[in-house]
């Protein structure tokens, strides 16, 4: 299937759960303790991480869309220090504060990469939050297009159906990722995301991938959902509609360091795909993706839109290529949040010949990508005179794509390219002929910023016109 990005920045979620807090405390050791056997570490680090439902709202807000977070945290300095860190990255706030319970932290002691003991900090909420949350809810779900409630068996869920009624009520999408035993309590979401072990905690275990849709189908049916995903590792993704075939995404081959978090980062994606006004096939196919890439990072990670639009890319070989200009100017976006370094260049190219090759191949060495900005007909018209170009545009945007040094290929319609250049803002500037440097056209606006510019000879006795002179001399004769 077509996959393609969606406007993130047009999504608005809501995402109601289980707060967390992820402490790490990391640090050499040397020696084993006299008072017990237990290694001593000496603490040289320390890192807080959003987890839980906040990991879910901090990977939404990582792909560029509006976000707000409903949830319980204690009276503390952990709660603190949790609001503070997802204030910083955009996310909205609406917590309600436990009297009497600690806000859940997770410390985990590091040393030499290995866990050496995880420490928890939480005790059960009570049902007696769930007016709270709803409270906090209602008012918020009149802006967003999506509802997650995201479920760690917490307590702060303790109240599904008044959320999902209110939902509903505000024509909201509501996404689930489930927990426990009991899948009763999300009767009338929109879609549930268990992973396989989850599911076949329900529905019994799944010998078959036929008895697997049979029972997801009828689970869909009695919860009187929309539909079911789900996650099932190196398996993939299947998912399963009322009335419909079911479709099956398989696992993105590629090494697996940790898988802590994917289920966060699939309904994330899920739900700010469905937001921007996704379907539901292409929001999972995204989502799909999105986990193939959080499994490959080390601990919970959240997955940026620039990550996830160059992964999008290599899927639908669309890395490489002619581009338009608006095209372009979200590559670079990409390229430069990978800390790539952007080299233009530009020319006619009417008969590609050796020269053109080997110097193409010399400025792609300056840095990470190429692009190439080529004269329109109109334009090789004016600068070569009657009869030039002998290659229409197309054709030659369709050839100097295909070579391994270039990137992406553009063309222009002034007889310069500065306009361009102001837009591209390229790192180095690259030109191939005999003038000096600064003989460059657009060479003193590329430095201006701090840019190089840089001058590259073509090889010997290759040149275009002297091509098409020769044929002219030789069919004359």
């Amino acid at each position: 299937m077509k996959i393609h990005m969606p406007r993130f920045d047009k999504a608005q979620v809501l995402v109601v759960g289980d707060l967390m807090l992820d402490r790490y405390w990391q640090g050499p050791t040397s020696r084993i303790s006299p008072e017990a056997p237990v290694p001593i570490v000496k603490v040289e680090q320390h890192e807080d991480r959003p987890g839980g439902a906040a990991n879910v709202a901090l990977n939404v807000t990582a792909l560029g869309a509006g976000v707000s977070l409903v949830g319980l945290v204690g009276d503390d300095e952990a709660g603190v220090s949790l609001e503070k860190q997802l204030q910083s990255a955009r996310v909205h706030c609406a917590f309600s504060k436990a009297e009497n319970e600690p806000t859940i932290t997770k410390l985990r002691v590091i040393s030499r990469h290995q866990q050496l003991i995880r420490l928890d900090f939480e005790e059960p909420f009570s049902h007696d939050y769930s007016e709270q949350i709803e409270n906090a809810t209602s008012p918020l779900l009149e802006n967003v297009g999506v509802l997650v409630l995201s479920d760690y068996g917490k307590g702060t869920l303790s109240d599904c159906q008044s959320l999902i009624r209110d939902a509903k009520n505000n024509n909201v999408t509501i996404l689930v990722d489930p927990k426990g035993c009991d899948f009763s309590r999300y009767k009338g979401a929109t879609l549930l995301t268990p992973n396989l072990s989850e599911f076949e905690t329900i529905v019994g275990v799944c010998k078959t991938e036929d008895e697997l849709v049979t029972r997801g189908q009828a689970l869909v049916k009695e919860l009187e959902l929309e539909a079911l995903l789900i996650t099932r590792s190196e398996q993939g993704m299947t998912l399963i509609r009322a009335n419909k075939e079911e479709l099956h995404f398989p696992a993105r081959a590629r090494e697996v360091f940790d898988v802590t978090g994917a289920g966060d980062t699939v309904i994330s994606t899920l739900a700010a795909a469905l937001a921007s006004g996704e379907d539901l096939p292409n929001a999972v196919a995204l989502s799909n993706i999105a986990a193939s890439i959080v499994v490959g990072k080390l601990g919970t990670a959240a997955i940026s839109a620039p990550e996830l639009r160059r992964e999008v890319s290599k899927e639908q070989g669309a890395e490489k290529g002619v581009m338009t200009e608006e095209q372009l100017l979200i590559a670079l976006a990409d390229a430069r949040a990978a800390g790539e370094s952007i080299v233009f260049t530009n020319g006619c190219f009417d008969i590609l010949h050796a020269g053109h090759v080997g110097y193409l191949a010399q400025a792609r060495a300056q840095g990470d990508r190429l692009v190439l900005a080529i004269n329109s007909d109109e334009s090789v018209s004016r600068l070569k005179g009657p009869g030039r170009p002998i290659n229409p545009v197309e054709r030659r945007m369709a050839v100097l794509s295909g070579l391994e040094a270039v990137d992406w290929v553009l063309y222009f319609d002034e007889d310069t390219p500065e306009r361009l250049l102001e837009r591209v803002r390229p790192d180095v500037l690259v030109k191939g002929g005999d003038y000096g440097i600064e003989g460059v056209v657009g060479g003193e606006f590329v430095r201006s910023y701090g840019g190089e510019v840089k001058v590259l000879s073509f090889l010997d006795d290759c040149s275009t016109t002297a091509i098409v002179e020769k044929i002219q001399k030789d069919t004359d004769l």
